[in-house]
Parts: structure tokens; sequence; C-alpha cells
């Protein structure tokens, strides 16, 4: 069973592979660097990662960890378009709605159950959510915020492969209440429509 979810994650990453293309820009914002590599001391290490079988620490506020596989942790993933995660649950565990600002993503289970779901934006506001287990998939559009919730009493883990080197996050909630400086409570009055000290009591939990 274990090489069965192997190969149907390595169909998913080179599907992605097959179609890979980052978005522009790559990240928030690219000063330039003017010295490029050598190819001729490029060498494998440049292209490889290993740990994605190591379970990570999941005992933080959200039950989760994620093992990330960037450019920044592979350099040779540089213009290739992709970047693969794992991500450990713990029971009951929840990756909060955020966004990924320079990439889509495929949802492959690993193992456990999770709901997982994204919310549209036409028709405007429409959540659309799966309940799916070890050996499915589902896909996450481009920038719609979304998440995933471990639906079990146990550990679930699954693979996140994007179509760019660096993906990015923006968690909804951090990105609001725990900016610095913090944004004007005038302005999160009138977008949450609760009173000034529910403002406040949100950003200092951030």
């Amino acid at each position: 069973m274990g090489s069965k979810i192997i190969f149907l994650g390595l169909i998913a990453v080179s599907c992605y592979v097959a179609s890979a293309a980052d978005p522009s820009p790559l990240q928030d914002f690219c000063v330039a660097d003017q010295n490029s590599t050598d190819p001729k001391v490029v060498e494998a290490n440049d292209f490889f990662f290993t740990g994605l079988h190591l379970r990570g620490n999941t005992s933080n506020r959200f039950g989760l960890r994620p093992t990330p596989v960037t450019v920044a942790q592979v350099p040779g993933l540089n213009t290739l378009g992709i970047s693969i995660f794992r991500v450990d649950f713990a029971p009951f565990g929840v990756t909060p709605p955020h966004t990924h600002p320079r990439a889509s993503e495929v949802v492959l289970v690993l193992k456990g159950q999770l709901e997982v779901g994204f919310v549209a934006s036409n028709p405007e506001n429409r959540p659309i959510t799966k309940v799916i287990g070890m050996g499915d998939m589902l896909a996450i559009p481009f920038g719609l915020t979304h998440f995933q919730r471990n639906i079990r009493n146990g550990t679930a883990v699954i693979l996140a492969v994007f179509n760019s080197q660096t993906p990015g996050i923006i968690l909804m909630a951090n990105s609001v209440f725990g900016s610095k400086p913090d944004i004007s409570n005038d302005v999160l009055q009138k977008a949450f429509q609760v009173d000034q000290n529910v403002i406040s009591q949100l950003q200092n939990q951030f």
C-alpha cells in the first residue's frame, strides 16, 4: 500500500512538472543579484533533498508541521516552477484559512482523512469542501482562500504540490491582526463590523 501511495505522489508531481510554469512575479519583490552560478560547479546536491519520510513535530497551536521543499531548500528548483511540502497533522489539527500568492496546489493524502476546502470568488464566497482519504487528491485553484482539517483522532499526512518554486503563504488572521505596525482599528472595525475592544483582543493574540 505504501508503494502505491508513493506512486500516486510521483504521478501528481510528474503532472505538475509536465506543465510547470511560474506565475510572475516569483516573490513579493526581487532585488537583482548580478552573480550567477557557474554551471560547471553545479552538483547533484543542488537538486537533492532528503527528509520527506520524517514526521514533523505537531505540538503547536495549530497541530501541524510543514516540511517545505522549495528553492530555498533545493537551489536546483530555480526556474523549474515546482515545489512540494509534506504536512503532518496531529489529531484534529488544522491548517488555518490561507492563500498562496504565487501558486495553485494539489493536495494528496498519504495518511488519515481530512476535510479540504477553498472559497470560490465566483459565485462570491461559495465554500467548496470535500473529505478525502489516503490516495485521494484535491486541486486548489490559484490564489483562493483554503484550509485543511484532520477530522480523525489520529495523525494525518499530506503531500502538497505547487506550480511555483516559491508559492508563499498568507495566513488570513495573521496578516490582518498580526501586521506590524498594526492596521488601523478604524479599518478593521468597518471590515469586520465588531467593537474596537474585539479588534484589540484579536491583535493581542497575534
